[in-house]
């Protein structure tokens, strides 16, 4: 059976128009495929199908980038709040908390106590008290100067008249002295005696020290030991002050007699020195009590 060619000539075969022929070759009694033109078709349309699949990937593959930024820009609201800084939002856009915010015992240690407290009034200062405690040792060292160490003395009787001035004994009585301690110290012939009056608050140690004419008003000086004596009736250096329920006082010259001026700075040194460490032993003695206290 073979088909002829109806009204003109005879038509290309097109593989992708469905009403076209297949050209068959027309040579010989029967028609036999044409091989070639049928393989050189099917090449055409193995490219044209791969050609197909490269398209249709690239243009799925835009299709789903486009589907995740129409996503993105959908769960931002279809704006760009999600480019502003936080501050920018609105209130509503902002997640708050709810409840009410926990609350925390303190932790904080308490404050520290104050050694001044403890040596303020009878009531607190109670530890022992005595010139040998106040004043330990038999040399003092402050920096790189060495103090040798005298004897020591202590009186309930703060007017005692071989330990003050008379004018001096009659302040520390008047205002309620209830203990009185001196010591001395000495280095290449310059000797210094401190003086410590104890009082029941330190409101009367302030008043007694207030009302001292540090010309007149003095303590006097303590010789043994080491120390040689001095400022028996020379003029010398002295000096007052007070801390806490304590008033101290100092008198400093040469051993020999040998008057004080103003270009004595050894003089003035070692009465400084000493008024300094006595201010220190006073303070430390707050320091023990408080820390005892605070171990309490």
């Amino acid at each position: 059976m073979s088909f002829g060619q109806q009204g003109g000539p005879p038509s290309q075969w097109d593989p992708w128009k469905p009403q076209s022929q297949q050209p068959w070759s027309s040579g010989g009694g029967e028609q036999t495929p044409d091989w070639a033109a049928l393989a050189e078709a099917s090449e055409i349309r193995n490219r044209r199908r791969r050609l197909f699949f490269i398209v249709g990937g690239a243009l799925a593959t835009v299709g789903i980038g486009t589907a995740v930024a129409m996503a993105v820009v959908s769960a931002s609201g279809g704006d760009d709040k999600a480019d502003k800084p936080t501050s920018s939002l609105s209130a509503a856009a902002i997640p708050s908390a709810s409840g009410t915010a926990p609350s925390f015992a303190p932790t904080s240690a308490p404050p520290p106590l104050d050694p001044k407290d403890f040596i303020a009034s009878k009531a607190k200062d109670t530890a022992p008290l005595s010139a040998k405690i106040l004043f330990p040792g038999t040399q003092l060292t402050m920096g790189s100067t060495v103090y040798k160490k005298g004897t020591t003395s202590d009186t309930k009787n703060c007017a005692a008249a071989d330990t003050v001035q008379a004018s001096l004994g009659k302040i520390l009585k008047g205002n309620g002295c209830t203990q009185f301690m001196r010591v001395s110290y000495t280095k290449d012939g310059v000797s210094v005696t401190v003086g410590v009056a104890v009082f029941d608050t330190e409101a009367l140690a302030t008043k007694a020290k207030s009302q001292v004419n540090t010309k007149k008003d003095i303590v006097k000086s303590l010789s043994g030991g080491a120390v040689k004596p001095f400022c028996n009736s020379a003029i010398c250096r002295t000096t007052s002050n007070s801390y806490g329920r304590y008033a101290y006082f100092t008198i400093a010259g040469f051993a020999g007699g040998k008057n004080v001026t103003e270009k004595d700075t050894a003089v003035f040194g070692i009465g400084n020195n000493l008024a300094e460490f006595t201010f220190r032993q006073i303070h430390r003695r707050g320091e023990a009590q408080a820390s005892a206290a605070a171990g309490r």
